[in-house]
């Protein structure tokens, strides 16, 4: 018995020193210190793209004008609008535009469609008055049939007699 024992635990030394390891023949280079990474570029800017509708709507007064009830001559407050948009158009000059023009409910559909022209004209008008070639303004009447406000009351009707500038993109 005291040989088997024997056997057994010199067959257990010999396979544990099969299976010692090895040193390899050329050791792994040392680590090294990896740099730092650097700071990553500034984000581009956001916002809206220029040219855009929502980019003219954020650099101009305003990207309408009103009028009084049947009329659609350009008054001082609308001037200084039209300015503002001309500023803007000559800033950039490949945005092309439409000039909407609109009206309250009362009246015609005729009436109001006709009267929506001359307002959305007098506002290209005013624009080629101040420098922008009119091959870059467009004009469309939507008479009553785009109201801003909805309901049969003065403050209604005025915010629906308006000139829009939209950007076409």
């Amino acid at each position: 018995m005291r040989l088997r024992h024997t056997l057994l635990v010199a067959a257990a030394t010999i396979a544990v020193a099969g299976c010692s390891k090895k040193p390899p023949a050329e050791l792994p280079p040392a680590p090294q210190e990896t740099p730092t990474p650097e700071a990553p570029p500034p984000a581009a800017e956001t916002g809206p793209v220029p040219g855009s509708q929502a980019h003219f709507v954020a650099n101009v007064a305003s990207d309408r004008v009103f009028f009084d009830t049947d009329e659609s001559n350009i008054d001082a407050e609308d001037q200084s609008t039209l300015q503002s948009q001309a500023a803007y158009l000559r800033q950039y000059p490949n945005v092309r535009v439409t000039v909407e023009g609109h009206c309250d409910e009362r009246g015609t559909r005729e009436y109001n469609l006709a009267l929506g022209e001359r307002r959305a004209n007098a506002a290209k008008n005013y624009l080629v008055s101040l420098g922008i070639d009119s091959s870059r303004i467009t004009t469309i009447s939507y008479g009553k049939e785009r109201p801003e406000a909805l309901g049969s009351d003065e403050a209604s009707w005025a915010r629906n007699r308006r000139a829009v500038t939209v950007t076409l993109g």
